[in-house]
């Protein structure tokens, strides 16, 4: 069965990569700089998916797995965690 995950705005601003499950700590986090939020103030969630989209790829190509499709990942309901 493949894992299932999700991309999650955190309480402090940072955008995540984890399991939809809630185990563990998130995958793969990114903070944007003050600077960088500002230069695209609505975008940087787009932005993120699209990081963590490339990064999926990315690794099913290194470990020869086949990622069916990363859309699923970038269209999970975003939330923040408090």
């Amino acid at each position: 069965m493949a894992a299932i995950f999700e991309i999650v705005e955190l309480s402090d601003g940072d955008i995540a990569l984890k399991r939809s499950d809630g185990e563990g700590e998130p995958l793969v986090r990114i903070t944007f700089s003050g600077d960088a939020k500002s230069s695209f103030p609505e975008q940087h969630l787009e932005i993120a998916k699209a990081m963590i989209e490339a990064g999926v790829r990315k690794v099913g190509e290194l470990s020869g797995v086949e990622v069916e499709d990363t859309s699923s990942i970038a269209d999970v309901e975003e939330h923040i965690l408090h």
